[in-house]
């Protein structure tokens, strides 16, 4: 049975009695038609940059069945289609109004019968065993309620010899750049709050940055629900992280 983490209790709003799963979606739902604007915002659009670099990490193994978990808005499932040109992406999430916007934008392209989306429970997932080829996630597995539990769920329907990428923000190593990011992530919900008009949504996002298991910890997770090879690779200064998992 897989345990709870201090990161799992880290809740968008705090006054509320529902689940972290159940916050999580309400949230999400609240800020769909801001969301893509204010990735980009945010980051400058450097989170382009970051979801290319790690779904380019798949490019070695050819992967044709590919499983998009917490694909929100589905950018990485139309970037995987462009960079990788899998026969097919299934993408799942568990708010409907991310997904309503990303299948809008799916079907804009034309790319329907190629990228599937589909509510569904990344800690449940619909699906039998070892049938993807590949699994990815950018900015997802933060919000899981339980981490590990989301983690072993994506190693049960992974192919063997298949591999996992995974995309999270981290807080920088280096003093100086650490200082800087500091205080730009006191910034951060002022800005995503007068956009969105959520705060707490984005003050979520800096705490659950801070409270996630990153780096080697991570990666002594992903080892413990039976990923056997793992490494990382660090982006912008220390700033996001490639996690990657190979069973």
């Amino acid at each position: 049975m897989s345990q709870t983490l201090p990161h799992d209790h880290i809740v968008p709003f705090k006054a509320s009695t529902d689940t972290k799963k159940k916050q999580i979606a309400s949230m999400f739902n609240a800020i769909a038609k801001q969301y893509d604007f204010i990735n980009r915002f945010l980051s400058a659009r450097t989170d382009v940059r970051w979801r290319k670099k790690t779904i380019l990490e798949l490019k070695s193994i050819q992967p044709q069945q590919i499983l998009d978990v917490a694909t929100g808005t589905a950018d990485m499932a139309l970037l995987a289609h462009k960079l990788l040109h899998p026969k097919q992406i299934i993408g799942v999430d568990i708010s409907e109004g991310m997904l309503d916007i990303g299948q809008k934008k799916i079907f804009k392209k034309g790319l329907a019968e190629n990228i599937i989306l589909q509510i569904a429970d990344s800690e449940a997932l619909p699906f039998s065993d070892e049938i993807f080829d590949a699994i990815m996630v950018a900015f997802g597995v933060r919000n899981f309620e339980n981490l590990e539990k989301g983690l072993s769920e994506m190693w049960r329907v992974l192919k063997s010899g298949g591999k996992v990428v995974i995309l999270e923000c981290t807080v920088p190593k280096s003093r100086i750049f650490k200082w800087f990011y500091r205080f730009y992530m006191k910034l951060v919900p002022n800005i995503g709050g007068l956009v969105s008009k959520n705060k707490e949504a984005y003050q979520y996002l800096n705490n659950s940055i801070q409270a996630f298991p990153e780096g080697k910890i991570f990666l002594q997770i992903l080892q413990s629900v039976g990923f056997k090879t793992v490494y990382k690779k660090s982006l912008s200064f220390g700033l996001c992280t490639i996690y990657v998992g190979i069973k």
